[in-house]
Formats: structure tokens, C-alpha cells, sequence
């Protein structure tokens, strides 16, 4: 029987309802709707009910928005123009930082392990 990781099944998922995306960034579901309101990157989908339904598009907008303003300290106006301006050069930091990220964890549970 073949088990999938937990970032295969992020890949294949194709929405996230907004409490699993608050989770995903450590933030309230307020904060999640407010940018929806600030940043018109954010597009998500209502389903009948109502809920907001984030896409992957979606999810890469709010990483690129969180690391922006959570990680870099930018304002929301700031972060509208780089996401409008430099929106390469901040995904290639985005990415440079998590890679960076995964090889840290990596060497400490190597050390860990010797």
C-alpha cells in the first residue's frame, strides 16, 4: 500500500478552506480576511455556504503577503508594491529562504542523530 507525505498531499489538494490556511500560517481566520480585502492577488472561491476556498495560486500569494509582512516588517502598502513591482525577485527569496529553512532542520536532526 502506498502512503502519501503531508507536502505530496498539499501538492493534490486543489482548495483549502480558510481555517486550514490560518494554520498553515499561524494567524487568525480575521487576519487571512482581511488581506483578502487589501491584496487583489487574493481571489478565493465561495462555495454555496459562503466559505472562502484558497487555491494554490492563492496559498503562494499569502506566502509571498506573510513574508512580506510578518517575516520582512513591510506595511501593507509596501508589500502592494513590491507584490505589483519585484514580485520574481521576492518569490526567489521566498523560495532561497525556505530551502535555506529545510537544509538547516535537515543538519540539525543530523547532528541530532550522530
Amino acid at each position: 500500500m502506498e502512503t502519501h507525505s503531508q507536502s505530496e498531499q498539499d501538492q493534490e489538494k486543489l482548495y483549502y478552506p480558510i481555517g486550514e490556511v490560518a494554520t498553515i500560517f499561524g494567524v487568525n481566520t480575521s487576519l487571512i480576511r482581511f488581506w483578502e480585502k487589501e491584496f487583489e492577488v487574493l481571489k478565493p472561491k465561495k462555495n454555496k455556504k459562503g466559505n472562502r476556498l484558497f487555491t494554490r495560486e492563492d496559498m503562494a500569494n499569502l506566502r509571498l503577503i506573510y513574508h512580506l509582512v510578518k517575516e520582512r516588517g513591510y506595511t501593507l502598502d509596501g508589500a502592494k508594491k513590491v507584490l505589483n513591482g519585484k514580485r520574481e525577485e521576492v518569490d526567489k527569496q521566498v523560495e532561497l529562504r525556505n530551502a535555506l529553512t529545510g537544509l538547516r532542520s535537515f543538519l540539525v536532526e543530523l547532528k541530532d542523530q550522530l
